[in-house]
């Protein structure tokens, strides 16, 4: 896709999150509006570029350890734009029968889904919203991929704070755990309110000029989102290095260099019993 050349049915104008988060990472998949709305958020907060990238690392790590622990079948609700480390190749990688299905409602990163990340039926890109888990767990591809009687890992990495409490997060994110079978695991990364008060409000009255709203939450709120699946110890974490201690990560390379950012960066995984 042409940066200044948008399919029919996007509007370049309005600064897109999933753009945005494209243009963090050093993508070339986004408009000048994204541009320039992410420049204010860097300029609020520099460490947001280092954050976002944590993130697709993060993602990978988390991969590898449910590949690990016998995980194949991978539901990436809010997957984004194709990235490094994406879900199917780190999931491939360790467990070449493994099934990945993406769910997005931008039109841009379904079209770049389906023509970068076809790989047989073992990968499918599915345009939905995820805040409507009956059509995305109705979904004939979805269905036809994922056997929704073994184990699967719903992952909602760096998705959650873009929604606001009015569409009911906890909600929806309960249907889709009551949907999995024991032994399924939920994994969500999501950024936090309780560090930094007053540069997150900042970013959330620029986020007002995007599609989606920005939306942190304290970590009890978070935490919420798990329901009675069993957390992995230590449970919901930030990125301090103290808490490197998580099966899931390097406990030789800290999430974050800058310590307020770690502080703001949640990050869980949990199994259903």
């Amino acid at each position: 896709m042409s940066t200044e050349q948008p399919p029919p049915g996007v509007d370049p104008h309005i600064p897109n999150a999933a753009r945005m988060y494209d243009y963090f990472l050093g993508g070339k998949d986004n408009f000048q509006a994204d541009r320039d709305l992410a420049e204010l958020v860097l300029s609020a907060m520099p460490e947001t570029r280092e954050g976002t990238r944590e993130n697709r690392r993060l993602i990978g790590r988390v991969v590898e350890y449910l590949t690990r622990q016998g995980i194949t079948q991978f539901l990436d609700l809010g997957s984004g734009l194709p990235a490094q480390q994406n879900v199917h190749e780190v999931a491939l990688r360790f467990a070449p029968e493994a099934r990945v299905v993406y769910v997005d409602n931008d039109p841009v990163v379904c079209a770049h889904g389906r023509a970068l990340l076809a790989e047989g039926d073992r990968v499918v890109m599915v345009r939905g919203d995820v805040r409507r888990p009956k059509e995305i767990l109705d979904h004939p591809d979805v269905r036809t991929t994922i056997d929704f009687g073994e184990p699967v890992a719903v992952l909602m990495m760096f998705l959650l704070h873009l929604i606001p409490d009015e569409d009911d997060p906890h909600g929806f994110v309960a249907a889709y755990r009551d949907a999995v079978a024991p032994g399924s695991y939920l994994a969500i990364s999501h950024v936090g309110s309780d560090a930094a008060p007053e540069r997150t409000s900042r970013i959330v009255e620029l986020y007002r000029q995007a599609n989606s709203p920005f939306c942190p939450r304290t970590g009890q709120e978070i935490l919420r989102f798990f329901g009675d699946f069993e957390l992995i110890p230590p449970g919901l974490a930030t990125g301090l290095p103290s808490e490197s201690v998580w099966p899931f990560v390097d406990a030789d390379t800290p999430m974050f260099v800058d310590e307020e950012m770690a502080r703001m960066g949640y990050a869980g995984i949990a199994r259903k019993p």
